[in-house]
C-alpha cells in the first residue's frame, strides 16, 4: 500500500511540474477562433540563415486538444486543389492569426468540405452581430 501511495504522489508532483512548464510557453494574445472562421495565419519560415513570415489563408475545419496542445486544421483551395494544414497555436513558429470573416456552422468538424470541390458549394453562411454588421 505504501508503494502505491508514493507512486500516486510522484505522478501528482510530476503533473504539477509539467503544468507549470506548459504555462510558461502558452501564448496569451491568441484571439478566440471558431470552426468555420476564415483566417489568415502567419508562420515563421527559415530558409538558410534568413527568416520570413509566410501567410496561409483558409477555413478552419477543426479544433483539437486544449491547453498547449491546441491545434487547428485549416483548408484552402489553391489552383483547384484542396490543401489542408494543421497548426500548433502555441508553437514558436506560429507568428500571428487574423480573423477575416466568421461563419455560422452547426458542426464542430467541417470534414464534409473535403468532398465539395466547387467554390460555391463550399461557401458558409456569414455570422453577423445584432446590428447586422459583419463580425471581424
Amino acid at each position: 500500500m505504501k508503494n502505491l501511495n508514493s507512486k500516486k504522489k510522484v505522478l501528482y508532483l510530476s503533473k504539477k511540474i509539467l503544468d507549470f512548464v506548459e504555462q510558461t510557453y502558452i501564448k496569451n494574445k491568441v484571439p478566440k477562433v471558431f470552426v468555420g472562421d476564415t483566417v489568415k495565419i502567419g508562420v515563421l519560415i527559415k530558409e538558410g540563415n534568413k527568416e520570413r513570415i509566410q501567410y496561409y489563408q483558409g477555413i478552419i475545419l477543426a479544433k483539437t486538444n486544449s491547453g498547449i496542445n491546441l491545434t487547428i486544421s485549416v483548408r484552402k483551395i489553391f489552383q483547384g486543389i484542396g490543401i489542408e494544414r494543421k497548426f500548433l497555436i502555441h508553437s514558436p513558429k506560429f507568428e500571428s492569426i487574423q480573423i477575416i470573416k466568421s461563419a455560422r456552422v452547426r458542426r464542430s468538424k467541417l470534414y464534409y468540405l473535403r468532398k465539395i470541390t466547387t467554390t460555391k458549394g463550399s461557401r458558409l453562411k456569414q455570422r453577423f452581430n445584432n446590428k447586422n454588421k459583419l463580425i471581424n
